[in-house]
């Protein structure tokens, strides 16, 4: 199993870096069609795949499962291609966040809210998530169930598992897929998703499905692919079990004091809300804040020039379901909207994406200058964030972290 526009995109571990936890979520955007070779023409696969054999013994996966279904696994090679792909450009959040929440989300969010209004209100009751969150998850994952993805999950995993660069945890994932199959008799043919291996309306990875998937519906199957009522389910089992505070929501578009000194900004620098009242920050209809007994942290992911947010804890836990700031802002807001909220106080600016090489190339002004943010990789995360603080800092510049015209001029970076 889920989440950018703009001058620069903070693609990695800030922001747009989707992990395995709703690993490479389909978002709606169909998987090619799967090339499946055969195994003899992947000697090394082949060895694979006996090895895979005896570890599903091991795991108490039955001889019947493992000569009809692990002995057969075949190699994807567009897997290891999609896996292996970088892309050329970031992701602006601007790109990001207006192909995620959109009016035809909002609409459809609010339809299915009233199709489910009884489950989610009782869902609200047991797990205490609300059900316009439940429902922004599921819209952001696969278009409310629209697409789920069509890869081979087995065969898709066994790839994986026998490719060295992360051959433990998929090695982990496929057991745990043979598992739900021996447990729900899944046919193979029925076990689609992601090319990562994430599965159904929600997009879970088969670990994730296995400690959390909930059969709602009282069919004595936890269907993910086939049961709105049990995906719904086992994403509020799931966001409870990830944290998620009953009677709080996610967080909350702000707006800054001109005055602003940006010097606490992003997850690691979190102050109580009565501080963030002090330094003057505002509900984005200009009223002051409330000041509960809460934690917040602020994120401008378009730089100084775009919207405010302050993320509460239940902005955490979004990010526990797919650690990219971007996504976490994407799902509260939707739900928001969903909720009946209003759009954006302040827009999206447009910014051009910036290519990885660029950002390398800022990655390495930046070492030159003293600022260290690690070797260049055309990424920018939170070393790279921090990096440019200082040095706008030290040039007199808007010390948000973000990457705008001024400060490549100030780097000596045409752009």
């Amino acid at each position: 199993m889920a989440h950018k526009r703009r001058f620069s995109v903070f693609i990695a571990s800030m922001f747009v870096s989707s992990t395995l936890l709703s690993a490479c979520a389909v978002s709606a955007s169909p998987d090619p069609v799967a090339d499946v070779t055969p195994v003899q023409e992947h000697p090394d696969f082949a060895t694979c795949v006996i090895n895979l054999q005896q570890k599903a013994k091991t795991a108490g996966i039955s001889q019947q499962i493992i000569d009809t279904t692990v002995a057969n696994l075949k190699f994807v090679p567009r897997v290891i291609e999609l896996d292996n792909q970088q892309p050329e450009f970031t992701t602006s959040f601007g790109d990001y966040f207006n192909k995620r929440v959109t009016p035809w989300r909002v609409e459809q969010g609010t339809k299915m809210m009233a199709k489910h209004g009884p489950l989610l209100a009782k869902l609200t009751k047991e797990y205490g998530v609300p059900g316009q969150y439940i429902v922004a998850f599921w819209g952001l994952e696969t278009n409310f169930g629209s697409y789920k993805g069509s890869m081979p999950v087995l065969d898709s995993l066994a790839t994986l598992a026998c490719d060295p660069r992360r051959s433990d945890y998929f090695t982990g994932e496929l057991l745990q897929a043979l598992k739900l199959k021996q447990q729900y008799n899944f046919a193979d043919s029925k076990m689609v998703g992601s090319w990562a291996g994430a599965m159904g309306h929600t997009q879970f990875m088969p670990t994730n499905y296995r400690k959390y998937a909930v059969d709602g519906d009282g069919d004595g199957i936890a269907d993910l692919w086939n049961s709105e009522v049990d995906a719904l389910t086992s994403a509020a089992n799931f966001l409870q079990h990830l944290g998620w505070k009953a009677d709080e929501r996610w967080g909350r578009e702000v707006l800054l004091p001109v005055d602003y000194p940006f010097a606490y900004l992003g997850g690691k620098h979190p102050l109580p809300l009565v501080k963030w009242q002090e330094l003057n920050i505002k509900q984005a209809n200009g009223q002051p804040l409330s000041t509960p007994d809460m934690q917040a942290a602020l994120y401008l992911p378009a730089g100084h020039t775009g919207p405010a947010f302050l993320g509460y804890d239940n902005f955490n836990v979004i990010m526990r379901w797919n650690r990219s700031e971007f996504y976490a802002i994407a799902v509260g807001h939707l739900a928001d909207r969903i909720n009946g909220s209003a759009m954006l106080t302040r827009s999206v600016p447009k910014q051009p994406r910036l290519s990885r090489e660029t950002v390398k190339q800022l990655q390495q002004k930046l070492n030159d200058a003293g600022f260290d943010v690690g070797k260049p990789d055309g990424i920018l995360g939170r070393n790279s964030v921090l990096g440019l603080q200082a040095f706008q800092q030290q040039k007199g510049l808007i010390a948000d972290g973000f990457p705008d015209v001024q400060t490549f001029n100030a780097l000596g970076i045409k752009l």
